[in-house]
């Protein structure tokens, strides 16, 4: 698991209950779901930049993909420039 508390146990409780999944698998699902909702934009970017350079997309085309995947993020992302990407990435 990550660094965070054990997830309320009635919460495991009830999706254990109501997926069939074992306490231990409910609170791992927990966990998995609080994780992907912490990732902070710079984790965001730096994820997808890793991501597209895998499928051989070029630094151009990916800054702006992730520009605009960020409008359509589970999170309120800043407007970022693609000199603000880069700087994301690279440091």
């Amino acid at each position: 698991m990550h660094d965070r508390p054990v997830p309320d146990q009635e919460l495991v409780r009830r999706i254990a209950q109501t997926t069939g999944l074992s306490p231990a698998e409910a609170a791992r699902v927990i966990d998995d779901v609080l994780a992907w909702h912490d990732e902070t934009v710079e984790d965001f970017v730096r994820r997808r930049h890793r991501h597209h350079q895998t499928y051989g997309r070029r630094n151009d085309e990916i800054f702006e993909l992730i520009g605009d995947e960020l409008r359509h993020a589970r999170f309120a992302a800043p407007e970022l420039t693609v000199r603000q990407l880069r700087r994301i990435v690279y440091g």
